[in-house]
């Protein structure tokens, strides 16, 4: 990986000045900030969180649209010109999220050198990028093979698909262990439009462990009702062989359900005619002929053309496979090993006005039995880790669910006597019914362990606020704890969160680190290469 060069720190207070070492280290970031003194060229908005990747095939290494928040559109168009590879990248949903067993340099990676053939990995970009990742690959054998620069070293083989890797049973999404569904608790009171849920595992029998930082995947099941009402669209019985095993089967724990895919589509204009068949060929191209293609799930899918009845081995091979999800581990291993815990949405898949169980609902909630045994494996964390020292102080950032990692950091350090300082900035809906493990940080905040919480509720007065605008509001302190070396996380929402925060922590920056916005740009880009800011969203 091609790192940036970062400037010398400029020592301007000296070590035996009558100061503390925050304060020190407070003085020295304003006046360099104030004279300019570092010599530095600030990053472009553009540079900031920009991945680098390696080069050598005329690419400058750069990942300009490498921001969950931007739409595929427009980094389609930042990608335009650059190597296929890094095409690909610029099509999937940029959150190195890790569900498709990659990180997207990776992914993409893999996929040009044709060492992973499947083109639906990645969750988050859903079919937008299925269909975009289909297009580009088709361009692979069309393009001339690229030639190695001169007194360059052989190419490596090709890394085996991540099929091929099975690896310890739990540690990859390949090969997954068993865990032990044990309860699940609402954390929403009454009056919230929420639902969200503790979940608790037994990893005992599996013998997985974890670190904080880690995320969890969890191979869901299909819900049953559903399924059999796609049985009977089919005109078929639930105990038809398919792949060895029964369709009921097959469609519970093999396929996703929702959306429906563009191979099914493509089914389906086979095996009708006329206008229908028009209809469910544009559909198979991402084209929208009735204006519902964003309500059309496999079951409406099958209502939509109920002339048509496909075989039930067609059928579930027109499927995308049912993929796991990941969740964001809530707990700590030493303070309970063998137990892990998760904080979910209880999601619900919406289609028109009707909603249906999706996959994240599907195993939380309402029929997992307590005691039944799930598939799953641990993630491990790309760089989303508690500092090495632990006297690091931490600012954590997570509203909502995104209190997860979060609430795992202090479980951890409390367990292990971690005696830096901890900041976490939380917020929600309602203060009443949307204060997730209220007692619970509340009591790590009366021990000392949690030194600051900093609420933020959206709702409860007239003008919303989030956990920006507190960070703002406590700007100063803010900037204090980054002076004396705190390293910040955020958790949450890709789209809007996380950009918010990062526009906040900016400006702080500049206002109290007495800087440009460029500069202040350039300092939270150097927080991010030092790992002193890291990001888990979704």
């Amino acid at each position: 990986m091609t790192q940036m060069p970062v400037p010398p720190k400029l020592e301007i207070i000296p070590p035996n000045a009558p100061f503390s070492e925050g304060q020190r280290l407070w003085l020295n970031g304003f006046l360099v900030g104030m004279f300019g003194l570092d010599g530095s060229t600030p990053l472009s908005p553009a540079e900031n969180g920009a991945v680098l990747a390696p080069q050598g095939d005329g690419d400058d290494g750069e990942a300009p649209w490498h921001d969950p928040a931007m739409p595929i559109g427009d980094r389609m168009k930042l990608a335009e010109g650059r190597p296929l590879r890094r095409r690909m990248m610029a099509a999937m949903a940029q959150q190195d999220c890790g569900q498709c067993g990659y990180n997207c340099a990776d992914y993409s990676d893999a996929i040009a050198k044709k060492s992973e053939a499947r083109l639906n990995l990645c969750a988050p970009g859903g079919k937008e990028t299925a269909r975009m990742l289909k297009q580009l690959f088709e361009e692979l054998d069309k393009a001339p093979a690229a030639k190695p620069a001169e007194g360059a070293a052989a190419p490596a083989a090709a890394a085996p698909a991540v099929s091929e890797v099975k690896g310890e049973p739990g540690r990859v999404r390949e090969n997954p262990a068993e865990a032990v569904f044990l309860s699940r608790r609402l954390l929403n009171k009454q009056g919230s439009e929420k639902e969200t849920y503790h979940i608790e595992f037994d990893l005992s029998e599996s013998k997985l462990d974890y670190v904080v930082g880690d995320s969890f995947g969890v191979f869901a099941r299909n819900d049953l009702g559903l399924v059999d009402q796609i049985i009977a669209l089919l005109g078929a019985s639930h105990t038809t062989q398919v792949n060895g095993k029964t369709l009921r089967e097959a469609l519970v724990e093999d396929v996703s359900l929702s959306p429906a895919p563009d191979k099914l589509f493509e089914l389906l204009s086979f095996i009708t005619g006329g206008a229908q068949r028009e209809k469910a060929r544009a559909l198979a191209q991402g084209e929208d002929p009735d204006g519902d293609a964003a309500t059309l799930d496999v079951m409406a899918a099958l209502q939509k053309f109920s002339g048509c009845r496909p075989h039930p081995e067609a059928f579930v091979e027109a499927l995308e496979p049912l993929q796991p999800r990941l969740y964001s581990i809530s707990s700590s291993h030493n303070a309970t090993p063998g137990k892990l815990s998760l904080t979910v949405d209880s999601v619900r898949y919406v289609i028109g006005k009707r909603k249906r169980l999706g996959v994240a609902s599907t195993f939380l909630g309402e029929r997992i039995i307590e005691g039944e045994k799930l598939k799953v494996y641990v993630q491990k964390a790309h760089g989303f880790a508690l500092p090495q020292d632990p006297k690091t102080p931490i600012i954590m950032v997570g509203p909502g669910t995104g209190v997860a990692p979060f609430r795992a950091f202090l479980l951890d350090r409390k367990a292990t006597g971690a005696p830096g300082k901890n900041w976490l900035f939380f917020g929600h809906q309602r203060s009443d019914c949307d204060f997730f493990y209220r007692d619970e940080l509340n009591a790590l905040k009366t021990s000392g362990l949690l030194t600051r919480l900093s609420l933020a509720w959206s709702r409860d007065g007239e003008k919303k606020f989030y956990v920006q605008d507190r960070m703002r509001e406590l700007g100063r302190e803010v900037w204090t704890w980054l002076a004396e070396g705190a390293h910040l996380y955020i958790c949450g929402d890709a789209k809007r969160m996380a950009k918010d925060v990062e526009r906040a922590l900016v400006d702080i920056v500049a206002q109290f680190g007495a800087r440009s916005t460029d500069e202040a740009v350039s300092f939270v880009a150097d927080l991010k290469k030092k790992g002193r800011f890291q990001a888990d969203v979704y």
